[in-house]
């Protein structure tokens, strides 16, 4: 099946933000309940042996819950690494609140537009879910400007075009419904426009099919890296690594030479 690149409701600069908060603390909720990372350590430690600084900077981060799980192994690989959490619409109060858990954790309140990454934040570039809301053109320029910049650069996704993916997504509501209450801090409105007024589920199922539809193959990742690096002037690496709740994580990894 081919890429579709439709709409997310999420990426609308009209989108409620008190609806898009809810949704990404629902999905850093699931992210941290199946440690969905639990096994990407060392394609992060790869990613940092090629960068300047060892820090990560981690590109639409969302609410940056993910990211704890992640600073905790590497100190328990006597190895900590600085995370700064960026965003093209920062949640700030979320980025407050996970930055306040970790001293190696902190977080860029200005806006980062993933295409053009300001100079002065060194380190692995990492995306976590975000690449396949890019179309060609953008994600394109996602990857020059990193081979420009010479700053490596990891992107991990969930899915991949296929049947099998699409189903997730679809029987997605259930799981909000079900996981909602477990969420913390507890938020009334969460419970409004989950239960009430189900905004949060339908909304998370459709921008989940989207996702699924947007995501690109290895062959498109491919072609995509020809007009990126032409050059050459970065090892690519494209795979897969086993994920937590048996899920697989897709990845895309350029270091430079």
């Amino acid at each position: 099946m081919a890429r579709i690149h439709f709409f997310e409701l999420m990426d609308q600069s009209w989108f409620p933000t008190i609806f898009r908060d809810y949704m990404t603390d629902y999905l850093e909720f699931v992210t941290d309940k199946f440690d969905l990372y639990k096994n990407i350590q060392p394609t992060l430690e790869e990613g940092l042996a090629k960068a300047e600084k060892r820090q990560i900077v981690d590109i639409g981060s969302g609410g940056g819950g993910g990211m704890v799980k992640i600073c905790e192994r590497f100190r328990e690989n006597n190895a900590p690494v600085d995370v700064l959490l960026t965003d093209f619409y920062p949640n700030v109060k979320a980025f407050e609140k996970v930055s306040a858990t970790d001293e190696h954790l902190s977080f860029h309140k200005e806006s980062v537009d993933a295409r053009n990454v300001p100079n002065s934040l060194k380190g692995l570039r990492t995306m976590f879910l975000a690449f396949h809301h890019f179309k060609p053109k953008d994600a394109t320029q996602i990857l020059k400007n990193a081979v420009d910049t010479k700053q490596p650069f990891v992107s991990f996704e969930m899915y991949q075009v296929t049947v099998k993916d699409i189903i997730g997504p679809i029987l997605a509501p259930l799981f909000v419904l079900f996981l909602t209450p477990f969420i913390r801090p507890f938020r009334l409105g969460r419970i409004i426009f989950t239960y009430l007024i189900p905004i949060i589920p339908l909304v998370i199922m459709f921008d989940g099919i989207v996702s699924v539809l947007r995501s690109y193959s290895p062959k498109e990742l491919k072609t995509l890296l020809k007009d990126a690096d032409p050059n050459n002037e970065f090892d690519w690496d494209i795979g897969q690594i086993p994920a937590g709740g048996g899920a697989t994580i897709h990845y895309i990894l350029g270091t430079p030479k």
